[in-house]
């Protein structure tokens, strides 16, 4: 008994240890980011900044904010988070509710048909043409309308409806409510922890995104923040490179910053919103993990 006991501890240390090593090799980096960005640029060149900034400031910050392109790029990042992710959840609830119903014609063909898109893609050239005959390039719908359906997040939400007691909706049809009141009054509400975490995953994808600025617009008004990030990391690593950005860090050298503190300063810029609600969410987020990927 007493053996048995002390295995108990041994493996609840090995847990706990193996637990705050991993969250010291996750946060430390982010952290180290966020002391760089604060410390003065003649400051960092000496080095040995690791836990806490020798020479606090906030210059690099103020550069960051200031340029215009990097605020024109937060604000096209927030009104494709804000437009896509909503929007994107509503497809998918209504999608995946039909496909929950098991008095569905056909339905396993047509979750068959969804599947089958997640493991097969025409490619990127294919997908450049359709865009472009769909007249998408170059245009804020390129943001929001190839993004509404997720189908991996559609099986989610399909599975955590097919969980739902029956006896709820046939209820409702005793009382005279068609299939949209009951979707829109009963469903949804029951289905809040899986909307809130597949919203909480669009949300993230929204917001990091920056290939498809990349590779579909050609406007600078169009670019999203992770797009001129990208631009900013790969302009003052290229010495060789003369740029805006480097014209910028030109410029911010007599606000005792440097080319190394925007960068981190911009790292941070683009991470931070997302992290502020993360835990807001968490409760859903775990909730809905768990309910949506359990079948029953």
């Amino acid at each position: 008994m007493a053996l048995e006991k002390y295995g108990d501890y041994v493996f609840k240390l090995f847990v706990y240890v193996f637990l705050v090593a991993v969250l010291l090799v996750t946060f430390l980096p982010f952290w180290n980011i966020l002391v760089l960005s604060l410390n003065s640029a003649g400051d960092t060149v000496r080095g040995g900044i690791y836990f806490w900034p020798r020479d606090i400031t906030f210059n690099s910050y103020q550069q960051i904010l200031n340029d215009t392109e990097i605020l024109n790029g937060i604000w096209v990042t927030i009104k494709r988070t804000v437009i896509g992710t909503p929007l994107s959840v509503l497809v998918i609830t209504m999608l995946a509710y039909p496909l929950s119903r098991r008095q569905l014609l056909g339905r396993k063909s047509f979750n068959l048909y969804f599947i089958f898109t997640m493991y097969f893609g025409g490619g990127l050239i294919p997908y450049y043409m359709v865009l472009k005959t769909l007249n998408m390039i170059d245009t804020f719908s390129v943001f929001i309308l190839p993004g509404l359906m997720n189908v991996f997040y559609m099986i989610i939400v399909r599975t955590f409806m097919e969980q739902l007691p029956i006896e709820v909706e046939e209820s409702a049809k005793v009382d005279g409510a068609n299939d949209l009141t009951i979707f829109f009054r009963i469903i949804l509400p029951l289905t809040t922890p899986v909307l809130a975490t597949i919203g909480l995953f669009q949300a993230i994808g929204h917001w990091n995104a920056w290939f498809d600025s990349y590779a579909f617009t050609y406007s600078n008004d169009l670019k999203t923040l992770q797009a001129v990030l990208v631009k900013i990391l790969n302009q003052f690593q290229t010495e060789n490179m003369v740029s805006s950005a480097q014209m910028l860090a030109d410029s911010a050298k007599r606000n005792a910053v440097s080319s190394n503190t925007i960068r981190m300063a911009a790292t941070m810029v683009a991470t931070l919103p997302i992290v502020i609600v993360y835990p807001f969410l968490q409760k859903y987020f775990v909730k809905g993990m768990t309910l949506g990927a359990v079948k029953s």
